[in-house]
This record gives C-alpha cells, structure tokens and sequence, in this order.
C-alpha cells in the first residue's frame, strides 16, 4: 500500500481517521460531537489519540 501523496486526500482520511470521540467504559467509537455514548450511553469521552504511532 503507498502513501497518500495528494494533500487534499490526505485530509479526508485524516477526519475519516481520527476525528472522533472514544468512551472511557466500553471503547466504543463516537461521532467528534458526541454527548453521550451509543453503545452504553455513558457521558465519559475522550477525543481519539491523533498522533499517528510508528
């Protein structure tokens, strides 16, 4: 798989990627401007790590 070279790609894989809400009890993945969680409707979340790791 290659890189993506083409910066406004790059941009719409960022947000598809990271921008997003994780909670704290279950883990579930959440829209960015989640209140409360889907899956066990916690108010407990945390914005989704955005450094990339090596």
């Amino acid at each position: 798989m290659s890189p993506i070279d083409d910066p406004e790609k790059r941009k719409i894989a960022r947000h598809h990627l990271l921008e997003k809400s994780v909670c704290r009890k279950c883990g579930a993945l959440n829209p960015i401007r989640a209140k409360k969680c889907r899956r066990c409707k916690s108010k407990d979340l945390r914005l989704k790590k955005r450094e990339l790791t090596k």
